[in-house]
C-alpha cells in the first residue's frame, strides 16, 4: 500500500516534507494558525500495516519547547480510543519515531487528543444531572460556545469556586482533568453514591469552564485562540476581538466572585504535577504562601502523583504576572488562586512504561483534587 499521511480532522497538524518510504518520512512541526508557537502534531499514516515505520520530525529542535522532546514519547493509537506511547529518540535537532504498526492506519499525537465532540458530549451529559446549570458566556472568534457549567446551587455564604482548563488548547490533559472532576462531582458512574460531592455541594458551588480555547483546540494549535493571542497572557486587559474567550469569562467571575480559582494546563518540559502559586510577586505574602502551601499539603494526601519539589522558580513570569489568571485572580479577589500542571511526558516519580502520563491519569488526579478542596473548605471554616 502506498503510504499516506493525513491531518485534516479536528485538532489535526503536521506539515509533510516526504513520505515516499514508511522508514523514511520526515515531517515538521506545524506553527500555531496566527502565531509562531509549534509543538503540537496529531495526524495519521495510512498503509503501514506491518511495516516498520521510522518518522524524522525534522524541526523538533526549533519548536517553542525543545526540552519537552527530552525523555519524550510521542502517544499513538489504532481506535482513537486506546492510546499508548511508541519509542522515540531526541537528538537536540530532530526527534525519530520508529515502531511498527500492527493496523493499516495509525495515528500519532503529542499528548492523547481531546476532541470536540467528546467537549460537547462532556457539556451535555453533565447538565443531564439536575446539579447543573449550562450557559454560554459569550462567542469564541470563530463562533462557537463559551460554556458554563455551574454545579451545585448558588446560595448566600456558599463558597464560590472556579476552575478553568485548557487555556491553551494544545495542554489537552487540563479538559481530561476537568471531566475526571466533573464524574466525581456529580456521582457518574463508579463515584455514584461517593459521600464527598454532596458534602462540597453543601458548603459550595462549582462554576466550571472545560475547555477555555475551543478555536485553538479545534485548530491543532498548541497555545493560542484564532487571533493568535495566548489567552493566559489577556487577563489585565481582554479584548473583545483579540481575546473574546478571556473577556467573557472574566467578566463572569467578577459577577459570581471567587473565593477559591484554579487554573489547569500541561507542561511540556517538568516531568511531574505540581502547583504554581503568588511567590515572587508583590501580593504573594506571607499569608499568601502559607495557604498555598497548605493546599498543596493537602493535594498530596488526596494524590500520589502530586508532589512540591519540582515547579517554577519564584517570579517567572516577572512583570508579565498580572496578565495570567491565576495570579490576576489572586491579586483582584485576594483567595487562593493557583494554576495546576501535568506533564505530557510521564510522573517521573511514578512512571508507567505503557501509556506515560494519560487522560485516565489527569481524569483520576481532578476526582482526587476534590478531596483537597473539600479539606480546604474544612480549615477555611476552623
Amino acid at each position: 500500500m502506498t503510504v499516506r499521511i493525513s491531518s485534516q480532522f479536528d485538532s489535526g497538524a503536521i506539515q509533510v516534507v516526504s513520505a515516499e518510504r514508511a522508514d523514511d518520512i520526515h515531517v515538521r512541526i506545524a506553527p500555531d494558525g496566527a502565531a509562531e508557537f509549534a509543538q503540537w502534531f496529531h495526524f495519521c499514516v495510512q498503509g503501514v500495516k506491518g511495516v516498520p515505520c521510522r518518522i524524522v520530525f525534522d524541526n523538533a529542535g526549533q519548536t517553542s519547547y525543545p526540552r519537552g522532546w527530552e525523555n519524550y514519547r510521542a502517544v499513538a493509537s489504532y481506535d482513537r480510543v486506546t492510546w499508548f506511547r511508541v519509542p522515540t529518540s531526541y537528538d537536540g535537532q530532530v526527534m525519530t519515531v520508529a515502531f511498527t504498526p500492527a493496523h493499516d492506519s495509525v495515528y500519532l499525537a503529542y499528548f492523547e487528543p481531546y476532541g470536540e465532540e467528546r467537549h460537547l458530549a462532556l457539556l451535555g451529559t453533565s447538565q443531564n444531572s439536575p446539579l447543573v446549570r449550562s450557559r454560554s458566556l459569550g462567542q469564541t472568534v470563530d463562533g462557537r460556545d463559551m460554556t458554563l457549567l455551574t454545579v451545585g446551587e448558588p446560595r448566600a455564604g456558599k463558597r464560590r469556586i472556579w476552575v478553568i482548563a485548557r487555556q491553551h488548547p494544545g495542554e489537552t490533559m487540563a479538559e481530561w482533568f476537568v471531566e475526571g472532576m466533573l464524574r466525581r462531582l456529580l456521582g457518574a458512574g463508579d463515584w455514584a453514591g461517593d459521600p464527598l460531592a454532596p458534602a462540597l455541594l453543601d458548603d459550595a458551588v462549582f462554576y466550571v469552564v472545560p475547555n477555555m480555547n475551543p478555536d485553538g483546540s479545534s485548530r491543532g494549535n498548541l497555545r493560542t485562540n484564532a487571533t493568535g493571542a495566548n489567552l493566559n497572557r489577556e487577563w489585565a486587559a481582554p479584548d473583545l476581538v483579540r481575546s473574546p474567550e478571556v473577556y467573557h469569562v472574566r467578566a463572569a467571575i467578577e459577577a459570581t466572585g471567587c473565593d477559591m480559582f484554579f487554573d489547569v494546563h500541561g507542561d511540556e518540559a517538568l516531568p511531574y504535577v505540581f502547583l504554581a502559586g503568588n511567590d515572587g510577586v508583590e501580593w504573594g505574602t506571607d499569608a499568601v504562601l502559607a495557604r498555598e502551601k497548605a493546599f498543596g499539603e493537602r493535594l498530596k494526601a488526596a494524590s500520589l502523583d502530586f508532589q512540591d519539589k519540582f515547579g517554577y522558580p519564584p517570579g517567572k513570569h516577572g512583570p508579565e504576572s498580572l496578565k495570567l489568571a491565576s495570579k490576576w485572580i489572586a491579586h483582584r479577589f485576594g483567595c487562593l488562586s493557583l494554576t495546576l500542571e501535568m506533564p505530557f511526558k510521564d510522573n517521573a516519580n511514578r512512571p508507567d512504561p505503557q501509556v506515560g502520563w494519560s487522560g485516565a491519569r489527569s481524569a483520576a488526579l481532578g476526582a482526587s483534587m476534590l478531596a483537597a478542596i473539600w479539606a480546604q473548605l474544612q480549615a477555611d471554616q476552623a
